[in-house]
């Protein structure tokens, strides 16, 4: 049987797949589950870097593929938080090491008082806790064989907020300021600049009609500052980011 011809169409279906599990990467960081949140953000990173590999199989359908992503890998290269990401890919995989860590922000909180609005506490608690390194809180609980495992509630809003921060991550993206080291806000900003990335490449290489495209600027697209402009967003945590393929560097 002859090998299957390569086509553009088969490209995208594939970077859809991946982007798609970007995107439940990033909504696992919202998530208030410690264990999933970090996951999240461990799919996120590892996928959205190959969501710019998967891309560039367009070399095989598309000869003008190089000339068009070659601002693309420009911009990427010199952003700052992109480029963050793209290195992070590489410690988790090679090093296990995820660089996060915990603001607490306590609104008010009386003791013992308070400790009913937490629920109660399970079976063998020893102790209580507020902000571990996965950014949780909850109740150690010695469990029969001497070992102490770590039993998960929900922190009320009127007694305090926990939030995740990647460590020494940039606070610059695109030209501008980010608000924080928020681990969900940064992940939201890697997110958009891929996503938007990949409706780029498709009005480019895909017919018209197959995507969707702003109001009067189906012809102007192939333009990196339109596609920069599209991607910017009144709200942060609708902005977006990218990491980079083996030869984007």
């Amino acid at each position: 049987m002859a090998p299957q011809t390569e086509t553009t169409e088969a490209v995208f279906r594939r970077v859809d797949a991946t982007l798609a599990t970007v995107r439940m990467g990033l909504s696992d960081i919202g998530t208030s589950d410690p264990q999933r949140r970090l996951a999240g953000l461990r799919n996120l990173v590892v996928f959205g870097r190959a969501v710019t590999n998967v891309l560039q199989n367009l070399r095989r359908t598309e000869v003008r593929f190089d000339d068009w992503y070659f601002p693309f890998v420009a911009e990427m290269r010199a952003d700052p938080l992109l480029s963050f990401f793209y290195e992070l890919r590489t410690k988790i995989l090679k090093e296990g090491v995820l660089p996060t860590g915990v603001h607490v922000h306590i609104e008010q909180l009386s003791l013992p008082h308070d400790m009913s609005k937490f629920g109660p506490p399970p079976p063998g608690a020893s102790a209580f806790f507020i902000g571990d390194s996965l950014g949780g809180t909850g109740w150690e609980v010695q469990v029969p064989d001497g070992s102490v495992e770590k039993y998960y509630v929900q922190l009320p809003e009127q007694v305090g907020s926990l939030t995740v921060v990647l460590q020494d991550a940039p606070t610059v993206h695109l030209g501008t300021q980010c608000e924080s080291r928020d681990v969900e806000l940064l992940a939201t900003k890697y997110y958009n600049y891929l996503s938007c990335l990949v409706q780029a490449a498709k009005r480019r290489f895909l017919q018209a009609s197959l995507v969707s495209c702003p109001s009067g600027s189906r012809n102007k697209f192939a333009g990196l500052g339109v596609q920069r402009a599209l991607c910017k967003a009144s709200d942060a945590r609708q902005d977006v980011v990218g990491g980079f393929g083996p030869d984007e560097r």
